[in-house]
C-alpha cells in the first residue's frame, strides 16, 4: 500500500467546484421503460433498456424515432453549472439504418451526428463555457433525412460532462505545472482537488467522459499543496476498467504520477525555498528539501531497513506478482527478456509449473535474475541476494548468457533473445569497450530505476564490492555517493529518462513494499535520479 498523506478533515469538507453532472448518463437506472432522472422524453420517442448494444456499463438507450415532426423528438435533463467553468459535453450515438440524425443540445442546438455511419459508435462533443451560474439543458434531438420510413432505431450511452479549469493568465508570475488525466471506462466516476495548505482549493475537475483525455496548465505560487484524486466506485482509474492516469510535471520532470487506487490517492509537494518540491508524503518525509547526496543519504535511511524474505521465497513472489497483466494480459509469468510489448510472445510461462530447473535453449523455464548480479556484492548474500526491488523473472537461458555482465549498448551482438535483448561488445562512443548486455527498450528504465535503489539502499556497504569481480570493477566506481563508473551512470540516467515509470513498476514496487517492507524511491519520485546524480 503506498503510504500517502492527507490533510485532515479533507474528505470530511470535501467540497468540489463546477458540479454539472448528468444523472444516469450511463442509462443503467431505469422505471419500467423510462430511464431514470431524465425528465424530457417527447411523444414522438420511445425508449427502451438495450441490454445488448451499449458502449460501456450493462445497458444503453435504445431509442424508436417514430415521427417526422423534430419538435416532438427531444430528450433532455437539466444540469447545474457554474458562471465562468468550461464544461466538455458527449455522448456516443449508433445508427442502425441512417436514415435519421441524432443532434446534441447543450442549453441551445450544436452539432448532428454523422447518420451515414451505421453499425458503429460516434461520439458527439460541445465544450460550452457558463456564462452565468445555474441550470441548462442537455440532450438530443432526433431529425428525419431522405429515406426515413417512419420507424428507426438509435442507441445512445454515455452521456457525460467534463470540467476543465480556465488557463493560467499568459506570462504566469509563479511556477507554471502541467497536469494530465486519462480516463478509465468510466471517466464519471473520477473527480479531483488540488489544495493549497494557505488559501483552500486552488484547482478542481469532475464529472469527466469516459476514455478521453485531458490536460490543464496550471499557475503555482510558492507553497504547500496536496493533490487528491477520487473514484466515487472504489477502484481507481487503472487497470481494471481501462487504462487511466494521471500526472503532473514541473518544467518538464515528473513530480508525481498514478492510476491504480481504490476511492482516493493523495500527494503532497512543495514550491518555492521551503523545499524540493516533488511528492514526498509521510514515507519521504525525511527527504523532504534535500538535493544532491544529502538527498541519497537521506533515502538510504529511509529505505535501509527491510525483512529480508529469503531466495527460495522468490518463487512465492513470482506466482501472484510478476504476472504479465499488461501486455498479453494472459496471466502468464512476465519474463523481461521474451516479452514483446507490441507483438505475441514467442513463448509463455505458467507461474510455478515452468520455474527452472534445468535448460539448454531459450524457452525451457524462467528464472531468478538479478540485475544487479550477486557476484558484484560478493554472493549469495543477504540481503542483497534476496532483494525483490532488483531481481527479475527471465527465461533461465537468457539470464545464463547475460551473466554478470554489466548493462549497457551493444555495438555488435553475439547472441540475441526472441524480444530483441542482445549481448555483445559495447557501442562505439559509449565510454567503454567490454562485453555487455542491452534489454530492450520498454525495461530499460526498469533496470535503471533498480540499479539507483541498489546504489542508495546498500550505500553503507557497496564501497567494497568494487574488487569482487572484473565486472563490477568495471561498473562500479569505489564511492558510495556516485557508484557507478561515468560511463555507466550516463547510460543509467538516459535510460531512465527514455523510458518512463510504467504502471507495472508501480504496481510492483505497491507488492515489494507489502512483500518485504520498503520501497524503490526512483519509481515514487523520478524526479530524484536527477536531484542526486544531475541532467
Amino acid at each position: 500500500m503506498r503510504k500517502i498523506t492527507i490533510l485532515s478533515g479533507l474528505l470530511a469538507t470535501l467540497s468540489i467546484a463546477a458540479q454539472a453532472t448528468v444523472l444516469n448518463g450511463g442509462f443503467e437506472q431505469w422505471t419500467g421503460n423510462q430511464p431514470d432522472s431524465w425528465s424530457l422524453i417527447d411523444s414522438g420517442i420511445t425508449l427502451s433498456q438495450s441490454g445488448n448494444t451499449k458502449l460501456s456499463g450493462s445497458s444503453a438507450a435504445a431509442i424508436s424515432v417514430n415521427t417526422t415532426d423534430q419538435a416532438n423528438t427531444d430528450f433532455r435533463q437539466l444540469v447545474s453549472v457554474t458562471a465562468g467553468q468550461t464544461y466538455n459535453f458527449s455522448t456516443a450515438v449508433y445508427h442502425t439504418e441512417g436514415n435519421v440524425r441524432a443532434r446534441l443540445y447543450v442549453n441551445g442546438y450544436q452539432g448532428y451526428s454523422n447518420e451515414q455511419l451505421t453499425g458503429q459508435w460516434q461520439t458527439l462533443s460541445y465544450s460550452y463555457t457558463a456564462a452565468s451560474s445555474g441550470n441548462i439543458e442537455i440532450g438530443l434531438r432526433f431529425y428525419d433525412v431522405s429515406g426515413f420510413d417512419g420507424a428507426e432505431l438509435v442507441y445512445v450511452d454515455q452521456f457525460e460532462p467534463a470540467t476543465t479549469q480556465a488557463p493560467p493568465p499568459t506570462g504566469c508570475a509563479n511556477t507554471s505545472a502541467d497536469f494530465e488525466l486519462n480516463t478509465d471506462n468510466y471517466g464519471a466516476e473520477t473527480s479531483w482537488q488540488l489544495v493549497a495548505n494557505v488559501s483552500g482549493t486552488v484547482y478542481s475537475g469532475d464529472g469527466y467522459a469516459a476514455s478521453s483525455s485531458y490536460t490543464e496548465q496550471w499557475c503555482l505560487a510558492d507553497g504547500d499543496y496536496t493533490f487528491t484524486i477520487f473514484d466515487s466506485y472504489g477502484d481507481g482509474i487503472c487497470c481494471s476498467y481501462g487504462n487511466g492516469s494521471y500526472s503532473l510535471t514541473l518544467g518538464g520532470q515528473p513530480v508525481f504520477s498514478g492510476g491504480a487506487f481504490a476511492s482516493q490517492q493523495s500527494h503532497s509537494f512543495t514550491l518555492g525555498s521551503t523545499g524540493g518540491g516533488g511528492d514526498l508524503g509521510s514515507y519521504y518525509a525525511d527527504a523532504a528539501g534535500l538535493t544532491g547526496y544529502n538527498l541519497k543519504t537521506a533515502l538510504h535511511n529511509i529505505i535501509k531497513t527491510h525483512t529480508a524474505q529469503g531466495y527460495s521465497a522468490i518463487w512465492g513472489f513470482y506466482n501472484v506478482y510478476e504476472l504479465d497483466n499488461y501486455y498479453e494480459n494472459d496471466g502468464s509469468i512476465l519474463d523481461i527478456y521474451s516479452e514483446k510489448p507490441s507483438a505475441s510472445d514467442s513463448y509463455v510461462y505458467a507461474a510455478g509449473s515452468d520455474q527452472c530447473g534445468s535448460y539448454n535453449s531459450e524457452a525451457d523455464c524462467y528464472n531468478r535474475e538479478h540485475s544487479f548480479p550477486r557476484s558484484w556484492f560478493g554472493g549469495a548474500i543477504e540481503p542483497m541476494n534476496s532483494d525483490i526491488h532488483h531481481i527479475f523473472a527471465t527465461d533461465g537461458y537468457v539470464n545464463a548468457k547475460r551473466g554478470s555482465y554489466p548493462f549497457g549498448e551493444v555495438g555488435s551482438a553475439s547472441f540475441t533473445s526472441t524480444n530483441g535483448s542482445k549481448l555483445g561488445n559495447a557501442a562505439a562512443g559509449t565510454g567503454y569497450s567490454g562485453v555487455v548486455f542491452e534489454p530492450i527498450d520498454e525495461f530499460k528504465g526498469d533496470v535503471a530505476r533498480a540499479y539507483f535503489y541498489m546504489a542508495t539502499r546498500y550505500q553503507h556497504q557497496l564501497a567494497n564490492w568494487q574488487n569482487n569481480s572484473s565486472e563490477a570493477n568495471a561498473a562500479l566506481n569505489g564511492s558510495t555517493t556516485q557508484v557507478f563508473e561515468s560511463w555507466l551512470l550516463q547510460l543509467l540516467k538516459q535510460w531512465h529518462q527514455q523510458d518512463p515509470v510504467s504502471q507495472k513498476e508501480r504496481d510492483r514496487n505497491d507488492a515489494a513494499y507489502q512483500y518485504q517492507g520498503n520501497r524503490n524511491p526512483f519509481i515514487d519520485h523520478p524526479q530524484f535520479v536527477s536531484a542526486i546524480w544531475g541532467n
